[in-house]
């Protein structure tokens, strides 16, 4: 299809160097209207010629477009199934890491023993001070006024 589209391009272009060559120099187109019988008839092939090759040239054109976007379309569905393999695979993976690898499980079930804390803690270090001892900056909690 590249050859015959570059072919219709070539004799395009040499067919407007000769009508330029006829419509413009006049010694051309004295020697092209005698091999022709008469100027009408030159012009007149001149005409046929271009309408011949125009119509080549957009028959070419067209088709080779259709050919280009059938060509683009089976493209594009290919890189489209591709991509929902890789999705697919994709996610087949991600579902196999997040599984756990299936293990049976033997043994007791241990619960963890009930930790009290106590509130404030007697460690020196700490800032709090026993209850016993309140903290100087802050004054207690005076029992007459309301929470």
């Amino acid at each position: 299809m590249l050859a015959l589209k570059r072919l219709v391009t070539i004799l395009v272009m040499v067919f407007l160097v000769l009508a330029l060559l006829v419509l413009l120099i006049p010694s051309v187109q004295s020697s092209f209207a005698s091999m022709a019988g008469a100027p009408e008839s030159l012009y007149f092939g001149l005409f046929v010629a271009a309408v011949v090759l125009l119509g080549l040239q957009l028959i070419t054109e067209n088709l080779d477009s259709v050919l280009l976007r059938r060509d683009v379309a089976a493209r594009e569905g290919k890189i489209n199934e591709l991509k929902a393999r890789l999705y697919d695979h994709q996610l087949e993976q991600q579902r196999t890491a997040e599984r756990p690898p299936v293990v049976p499980r033997t043994g007791v079930t241990t619960y963890p023993e009930p930790h009290a804390p106590v509130f404030p803690e007697s460690d020196p270090s700490l800032p709090n001070a026993p209850i016993d001892q309140p903290n100087s900056l802050i004054p207690p909690r005076n029992p007459n006024y309301p929470a």
